[in-house]
């Protein structure tokens, strides 16, 4: 009878005739199983900072509320920031690296939780069921933005959206991807903008030059909230500057026109979207910090001052090469098979002008080369990679990485037989996913009990 069971939910998790549905049953049942290990996990773990959070009406303590701190659970490591600024706004310098709480607490202020549910557990829990609904809608988003790539019309490339999508359901970020941290919003917005922004380039070949714009400036919003979330959106703006030079190159070489004008105009329009969700932080936490009769904080006089840039070098240490240090060895070990994927895929992306010319796009794309536009995404990629071995808290690019679409599609893209030994490449698929559920799980009760790494 389990047999059987088992055979029935396969059959459903790979109908490629509805792959919505089948996404979204494997959705629910790894979300359903991260939730079992989390809410398992005993105790507080070594750190007992949640406890610390302020909760309202905490002397309310119903059978209700009893049964809703699972979603506490969730809170741990840097969402204990996340919920203190969401629930009391910016009140110490360090708050100012991160950015998410200010989307948080918009959603917390629209949605009023019933019974006796103090403020804490009411943020924790808007902020779990927000990280859920942006995580599943990226996964159908990267299916979407597979599809401009790759095309939707055969079984093989209906294969590749769909086992591209089904790798990030169960990324390396786990139980980041259900906490309520920023890594589901940045994903869900960065794959979106993405989704847009080659949907733009499609646009611009069927001559529909309306909707190119709005798509253009519509990925350019989304990646400026991004970049807001987490500051790695901010790589994004290299599609803008990317079409701005080669437009500018036509122009030097073929010279003026009306539609390229509209064109550059555009792009730099949305190339100034994105660049503004870095400045208008720093310039709010400059008129926070710098104008008032007391003393200055030590950033407030640097020639381009940036609370950003101080908050991560003195409360978090992050700076070229400070992470490489012997005892951060094991962590480099931890997230090198993840750079090793991301460095390997980038440059499979990059080299793909020359071997996907031919492409194997929809109808509607079929003349918008495959090969450009992965290159357009892999660039962001490629620089991730190189900044997280050389400037972060490198162990993050396990999490971090669920955003950027390409690792997805190369490892997919071996699988179907790209390389020359086909059977091999099936098998590191396999051992790939494989690999990421156990990741996961295992980094689920490590997260749930309060342990390293983060």
């Amino acid at each position: 009878m389990a047999a059987k069971a088992g055979r029935s939910i396969s059959a459903k998790l790979l109908r490629l005739d509805n792959p919505v549905g089948s996404l979204t049953l494997a959705f629910l049942i790894w979300k359903a199983l991260l939730f079992i290990v989390v809410a398992a996990c005993p105790g507080p773990g070594y750190d007992t900072s949640t406890t610390l959070i302020p909760r309202e009406g905490a002397s309310l303590v119903s059978s209700q509320t009893k049964s809703l701190p699972q979603s506490m659970k969730f809170v741990r490591w840097d969402s204990i920031y996340f919920l203190h600024i969401a629930e009391k706004g910016y009140v110490f310098e360090q708050e100012w690296a991160f950015s998410y709480p200010r989307i948080l607490s918009l959603f917390v202020s629209g949605i009023r939780w019933s019974g006796g549910i103090d403020g804490a557990v009411n943020t924790a829990l808007v902020g779990v069921i927000l990280s859920h609904l942006a995580h599943y809608y990226s996964v159908l988003a990267l299916y979407s933005l597979s599809g401009n790539i790759f095309g939707s019309e055969t079984s093989s490339q209906k294969l590749i959206c769909f086992l591209s999508a089904a790798l990030h359901i169960i990324s390396p970020a786990g139980a980041f991807l259900s906490a309520p941290y920023g890594e589901p919003i940045f994903s869900l917005l960065n794959i979106f903008g993405y989704y847009l922004y080659t949907s733009s380039l499609i646009a611009e070949h069927n001559g529909t030059v309306l909707l190119r714009d709005l798509q253009v400036l519509t990925a350019a919003v989304l990646f400026a909230v991004a970049t807001i979330v987490r500051s790695n959106g901010i790589l994004s703006g290299f599609l803008f500057a990317y079409d701005a030079a080669i437009l500018a190159w036509a122009i030097l070489t073929q010279g003026l026109s009306v539609h390229k004008i509209r064109r550059l105009a555009v792009i730099i329009v949305g190339g100034c979207i994105v660049g503004s969700s870095m400045v208008v932080p720093q310039i709010l936490a400059y008129r926070e910090y710098c104008m008032g009769a007391g003393d200055l904080r030590p950033w407030c006089s640097w020639t381009v001052p940036s609370i950003y840039n101080w908050v991560q070098s003195f409360y978090w240490n992050v700076g070229f090469l400070r992470y490489w240090t012997v005892s951060n060895i094991p962590l480099f070990l931890l997230a090198a098979p993840m750079l090793a994927i991301l460095c390997k895929s980038a440059l499979w992306a990059l080299k793909a002008p020359s071997t996907l010319r031919s492409g194997s796009g929809n109808t509607s794309s079929s003349q918008v080369s495959p090969g450009s536009m992965l290159f357009r995404l892999a660039v962001p990629q490629c620089v991730l990679a190189v900044m997280a071995l050389t400037s972060y808290h490198v162990q993050i690019i396990n999490r971090i990485s669920s955003g950027y679409p390409v690792w997805y599609w190369w490892l997919v893209s071996t699988a179907m037989g790209s390389f020359q030994d086909p059977q091999k490449s099936r098998r590191g698929l396999s051992i790939a996913a494989q690999a990421m559920v156990a990741y996961a799980l295992i980094q689920a009760v490590l997260f749930g009990s309060f342990l390293p790494p983060a």
